[in-house]
């Protein structure tokens, strides 16, 4: 039997019931949420009592998991948890809230400005997986932005002046842009820049996308104070709120989202208080310059 779907925005996003994805997924019902997932860009599924293993288990039926390296600045003491998860909590080794001057929160304030997971990789992501195992602030939705319908909505001139373009990201650039540059040598030569395409087509469903991050930091060939106010532009165009959905947390919510096409953030929500948020990724297979 086929899941149940529901889209909760005009333009995107699926909700799926009657899959326990603490269970193995035959082959046809992974194809079947894979092919949910390319189409709407973004899949919510409530009520979803996992643990890691089981987690990675389900994110591995799309493909090949991500190394965590490179993404962070924790140091190998300061992990929370395993291989192949990364830690989006405010939580500290002892699972405790970060401290308000913790680098490793000032760090991941990034993850407020709109990005793409993995953008400053070489290959960039295919899925992020996104587990809400304990959920008990207040604020803290995610927002999505649909990139195809951002890129559709363009003019024709501009659609034909960025066909070409390469960016160069790095995570260097978007916590420059909170004024965090407390980096070691060490991580300014693992996060240096890597280019990606400004405009993305995907590999299933052929639809254009903008590739837009808040790691962009020029465009080759462009000087970077008019290479960052074009992007800025582009931004503040992909972020209009009818391209926008915002999605309010229920504990034991999972989300999977197209990192090829969609744009996120996390909003702000009080710190004071434990919230456990686990991520698989899905790795990409191929550069897209």
């Amino acid at each position: 039997m086929s899941p149940a779907t529901r889209q909760l925005h005009p333009l995107f996003v699926a909700e799926i019931d009657g899959v326990d994805l603490s269970q193995p997924l035959g082959p046809s019902l992974a194809a079947e949420l894979e092919q949910i997932i390319d189409q709407h860009g973004v899949a919510v599924f409530h009520n979803q009592v996992i643990n890691d293993e089981q987690q990675k288990a389900f994110s591995e039926h799309f493909g090949a998991l991500e190394e965590t390296a490179g993404g962070h600045i924790s140091k190998p003491g300061e992990k929370r948890l395993g291989a192949g998860m990364a830690d989006v909590s405010n939580l500290d080794q002892n699972h405790q809230p970060y401290a308000r001057d913790d680098r490793r929160r000032l760090f991941n304030l990034g993850n407020r400005l709109w990005h793409t997971d993995s953008s400053f990789r070489a290959i960039p992501a295919k899925y992020s997986i996104l587990s809400a195992r304990k959920i008990e602030t207040t604020g803290g939705n995610t927002e999505f932005a649909d990139m195809r319908a951002a890129y559709d909505a363009l003019d024709d001139a501009t659609k034909a002046q960025i066909e070409d373009l390469i960016c160069e990201h790095s995570l260097i650039n978007s916590r420059a842009k909170l004024g965090f540059f407390e980096f070691t040598e060490e991580e300014r030569a693992i996060m240096r820049p890597v280019q990606q395409r400004l405009v993305r087509s995907h590999p299933v469903t052929s639809r254009k996308s903008l590739y837009l991050a808040s790691h962009i930091g020029n465009i080759v060939g462009w000087l970077p104070a008019e290479a960052l106010c074009f992007i800025n532009d582009l931004m503040e165009h992909a972020t209009q709120r009818e391209f926008v959905y915002a999605h309010e947390w229920q504990e034991n919510d999972l989300l999977v989202w197209d990192n090829r096409q969609m744009l996120h953030r996390v909003r702000a929500f009080d710190e004071s208080h434990p919230r456990d948020m686990r991520r698989t990724t899905v790795a990409g297979t191929a550069p897209t310059v």
